[in-house]
C-alpha cells in the first residue's frame, strides 16, 4: 500500500537522498548535487509536494512542482519533477505520484505542467507520456555533463478541467 501525503520540512533528509540517487544515475538532472533545504524549499509550489510512502513509512519518492514564471499570466503553469528512490523504482510509484500531482494541480488552478527529460530516460518519458504529457520538441545540446552535450525533450500536458479545454 502506497500513502500520498504532503512533503514537509522533516522529510528533508529523505526527499534529498532520493535526489541524490536520481542524480546519481547521470539521467536524471543537470544538477550534480542537491540543494539544502531552504533553496529548495523557496523554489518549489508550497502546497503542490508530496511523498509517497510504504507501510513501513519510508519514503519512496516524491513529485513536486516549480513555478515557470513569477509572472501572473503564467500562474496556471509549472514544472514537473517526479523522483523514485532506486529500491522502489517499477513499482509504480511514480504513477501514484504523478497521477497524484495532476490531480492536486488542477485543484489548484494550473492548466499546463511540462517537463524537460533527458532523451536517455526512457523511463520517465513513458511515465510522463502514460499520464498525457507529450512530446512538443526538445533542446538540442542544452549544457554539457561530464563533457558531454545533452538534449532535453520538452514534454507538455494540458488539463481538459482546467484554462483553456
Amino acid at each position: 500500500m502506497v500513502t500520498i501525503r504532503i512533503l514537509q520540512p522533516s522529510d528533508w533528509e529523505a526527499v534529498r537522498q532520493i535526489y541524490m540517487e536520481g542524480i546519481s544515475t547521470g539521467n536524471a538532472t543537470f544538477e550534480t548535487k542537491a540543494p539544502e533545504w531552504e533553496s529548495w524549499d523557496q523554489s518549489h509550489v508550497s502546497g503542490l509536494r508530496f511523498v509517497a510512502i510504504n507501510d513501513e513509512g519510508k519514503i519512496m519518492g516524491w513529485a513536486a512542482l516549480t513555478p515557470v514564471s513569477g509572472r501572473c499570466v503564467y500562474a496556471g503553469v509549472a514544472e514537473v519533477s517526479v523522483y523514485i528512490g532506486a529500491e522502489f523504482r517499477g513499482q509504480k510509484t511514480g504513477d501514484f505520484l504523478l497521477s497524484y500531482l495532476i490531480r492536486k494541480s488542477e485543484e489548484s488552478g494550473y492548466w499546463t505542467l511540462q517537463a524537460g527529460i533527458f532523451e536517455e530516460n526512457a523511463a520517465s518519458i513513458g511515465l510522463h507520456q502514460k499520464h498525457g504529457f507529450r512530446i512538443i520538441g526538445y533542446r538540442e545540446k542544452l549544457g554539457k555533463m561530464n563533457g558531454t552535450w545533452r538534449n532535453v525533450n520538452l514534454l507538455e500536458r494540458r488539463s481538459k478541467t482546467v484554462g483553456i479545454k
